[in-house]
């Protein structure tokens, strides 16, 4: 039976793997060659569509938008996570199963629900049209998933730690910090990735946030040069606008696909 689960996970790549190199061909070839033909090979790679797609959709800019609002909302938000994971199982102070029930309870309510009140708090606070708006959003708005998972990783380390820190003189950072935080480090790591990833490919949030066009992400700006094909039809530097975007998020998966394996299975261990 080995063969048919090694036949389907290769089906499996395959689906992956296939839509990424077909979009490359395409960025590669002429317009016309694109609408004769979409399954033909370039007659001559057309590596201008890439230069093309750089200048006329403001690539640079919304690549810079997004490393600051990715770089800035990642540090943050893993930060304030190993924080709230330690206060939650590694503290003891009245309300905590409390905190803990409510936390679980919110798996089951869908985030879109938040949307709207969150839209006129940040509207409220003139934090709309902002990416320092969205940077607090996104990393004071905690996700569940990412505090269990550290939250398991730090409820298996022993009570000694804390003792001894604490006989030694110190303080409750000190012992978080000197302490919790290098022996939570496999999980910090998975949870930065995971976060990484979902930053870099939110949509959703910086479409209703930022109303200005020099702030846009990538994800927002590549939206907007899809709309304008509907009158243009230059398909093939749209796809290489796509092959751009997608650049970033491949390398930083291809260097840190070991440390999301290691983590996440270390965390379901110690969960």
């Amino acid at each position: 039976m080995d063969w048919v689960w090694r036949l389907l996970l290769f089906l499996w790549a395959a689906s992956i793997v296939f839509p990424i190199v077909w979009i490359v061909l395409q960025s590669l070839r002429t317009n016309a060659e694109f609408f004769q033909n979409i399954w033909e090979l370039p007659s001559q790679l057309q590596w201008g569509n890439y230069t093309k797609a750089w200048t006329s959709y403001n690539v640079g800019k919304s690549l810079l938008n997004t490393l600051y609002y990715v770089g800035v909302s990642l540090v943050l938000g893993t930060f304030l996570t190993a924080l709230n994971a330690y206060a939650l199982t590694r503290m003891q102070f009245r309300g905590r199963a409390f905190i803990w029930s409510l936390i679980m309870l919110s798996l089951f309510l869908p985030g879109i629900n938040a949307l709207i009140p969150q839209y006129i708090l940040m509207k409220t606070l003139h934090l709309t049209n902002s990416l320092t708006g969205l940077i607090i959003l996104d990393s004071f708005g905690e996700n569940v998933f990412f505090l269990m998972l550290l939250g398991g990783f730090m409820a298996s380390f022993p009570k000694d730690l804390e003792e001894s820190g604490a006989i030694d003189g110190a303080s409750l950072f000190q012992i978080f910090w000197k302490i919790i935080v290098p022996l939570s480090t496999p999980g910090i790591v998975t949870v930065a990735i995971f976060k990484f990833l979902g930053l870099y490919n939110n949509f959703l949030g910086p479409l209703i946030y930022l109303s200005d066009p020099a702030k846009h992400t990538i994800g927002v700006n590549m939206y907007h040069a899809n709309m304008k094909m509907q009158f243009t039809s230059d398909w093939v530097t749209m796809f290489a606008g796509i092959i751009i975007v997608m650049i970033p998020s491949i390398i930083f998966y291809i260097l840190f696909q070991k440390r999301i394996m290691a983590g996440a299975t270390m965390g379901a261990m110690k969960g």
